[in-house]
């Protein structure tokens, strides 16, 4: 039977419950219990023969003749439903028998019970639907199994597979780790605009849309408000953090997606050797509190969140391995240095870019959790220079299963030091280059007001996925897709 076949059927049922005077989607429900309550209580139920509502989705049906059992699910758990004709209205255990389908969401009075088989039920003694379902359930079996059927389907996939409902539960409780975690050190939660005249605070190519209202063209962020709570420093703030959507008009892949979740996090009169100890704190509460253990299989490599975690400095690994010095060697020798590697890269190379591409190709090999450190200033126009080497900055980087992991900084809080830095991201974008940064006049105004020695962090969603070890589309509720007619 078609989709199509079993929808006009489902509209005749729904005609019948009309027929019967039930309305097939009320504005009301009478559920007073949950079925994790039900199940929780069922002894002092059963016992005391309480009329209880239970409600939820009809999930399975099977009976014949003068009994029928439903299962049905609520969100907190499962339960039987059990209808014997001998035991209600005759006419409203027909009207179940004749226009009840899986996938309906049907409310029930009755009291709790153990069938012959020792399962625990409600025998119910009233009902009435509460929103009738036109369109068939996938089996709970086989569900579903075409890639982007499920993730343009979602809601059915997390109906019919426990393990990826189990999965966006693990990860509301990542994020209410993380703010649990800054909110007993004294942060305060900020919000910060996603709509910019300029977006700063990241090597990204922004998403350009129109304000009407303004008349004036803006971008959505591509970093969770960096430049901004910095500014909040400035203003008096000595702890800030916001969790929050960010955008970057750039390509797919695993680990990389276009709107996504970001931490960023801000501390005065902190730096980048005190956060060390601040982040491995941060990512073991999370990994026990959400997952109960340190040790996971991600891509291949095993991590360890409780070990130490070793300090890879950067200049000194690519010297080791492809033979040049990324703070003394020219933009050919870089690029060279690509070339000779055989590394595929898809866009125009200057000597950032080529640097940044031989290290990336040592990252893949590092399982971690480790930090990297000894960044040369032309990769980070954000952090502060190092005072035992003013060639390099005060950055760090969470290395883990071969990737980059979290980003971290004594931020810059020189304005002379930071518009120098500016102007040359400046003249890079002028050459071409669309993700080095912007000229932010505003942000070093009130950098000339003070800002205090701080340290920096952020870390996105991909953090999740390694943990879940899924692609990075995956681990999101509803990605996004080409529209079905085009895809």
């Amino acid at each position: 039977m078609s989709e199509q076949d079993i929808r006009d059927e489902r509209l005749k049922k729904l005609g019948v419950l009309k027929a019967a005077g039930m309305s097939p989607y009320p504005v009301d429900s009478h559920r007073d219990t949950s079925n994790a309550q039900a199940i929780a209580a069922f002894d002092d139920l059963e016992k005391s023969g309480k009329k209880i509502h239970l409600g939820g989705r009809v999930m399975s049906l099977r009976g014949q003749g003068g009994i029928v059992f439903a299962d049905v699910f609520d969100g907190t758990g499962r339960m039987q439903m059990v209808l014997q004709e001998a035991e209600m209205d005759e006419k409203l255990f027909r009207l179940f028998a004749d226009s009840v389908d899986t996938g309906d969401f049907v409310e029930a009075s009755g009291v709790m019970f153990k069938t012959k088989r020792g399962e625990s039920s409600l025998k119910v003694k009233k009902w009435r639907m509460l929103a009738k379902a036109l369109l068939p359930m996938p089996t709970e079996h086989f569900g579903l199994k075409d890639e982007e059927l499920i993730l343009r389907q979602r809601y059915l996939d997390i109906l019919l597979n426990s393990e990826v409902r189990a999965m966006f539960e693990r990860r509301t409780k990542f994020w209410q780790a993380a703010r649990e975690f800054y909110l007993s050190r004294g942060f305060i939660e900020v919000e910060t605009p996603i709509l910019e005249n300029s977006p700063g605070g990241a090597d990204a190519r922004p998403f350009k849309t129109h304000h009407n209202a303004l008349d004036m063209d803006v971008y959505l962020r591509i970093s969770c408000g960096e430049l901004w709570q910095k500014e909040l420093l400035v203003a008096g703030f000595p702890k800030v953090f916001e969790i929050g959507r960010i955008f970057r008009n750039e390509g797919q892949s695993r680990e990389h997606l276009q709107d996504y979740t970001q931490l960023e996090s801000y501390e005065a009169y902190s730096d980048m050797q005190k956060g060390m100890e601040f982040l491995k704190e941060l990512y073991r509460h999370i990994v026990k509190e959400v997952y109960g253990k340190y040790t996971f299989e991600i891509n291949g490599h095993t991590v360890d969140f409780a070990e130490e975690w070793p300090l890879i400095d950067f200049c000194s690994v690519i010297g080791e391995k492809f033979g040049i010095n990324p703070l003394t060697c020219t933009e050919e020798d870089a690029i060279q240095a690509v070339r000779d590697a055989k590394i595929q890269v898809g866009e125009a190379l200057n000597k950032s870019r080529a640097v940044d591409h031989l290290w990336k190709s040592i990252r893949k090999s590092i399982s971690g959790p480790a930090f990297l450190i000894g960044v040369p200033v032309y990769l980070e126009p954000l952090a502060k220079r190092s005072s035992a080497n003013p060639e390099i900055v005060e950055r760090l980087q969470v290395i883990l299963a071969g990737s980059e992991m979290g980003k971290a900084f004594s931020e810059l809080n020189d304005p002379q030091d930071q518009r120098g830095r500016f102007e040359e991201q400046q003249m890079m974008r002028d050459a071409g280059d669309d993700e080095a940064q912007r000229l932010d006049e505003e942000y070093i105004r009130a950098m000339e007001f003070g800002m205090p020695p701080s340290f920096g962090f952020g870390v996105s969603e991909r953090f999740f996925s390694f943990l879940e070890n899924r692609p990075a589309h995956e681990a999101q509720l509803f990605p996004l897709l080409r529209p079905k007619s085009e895809a």
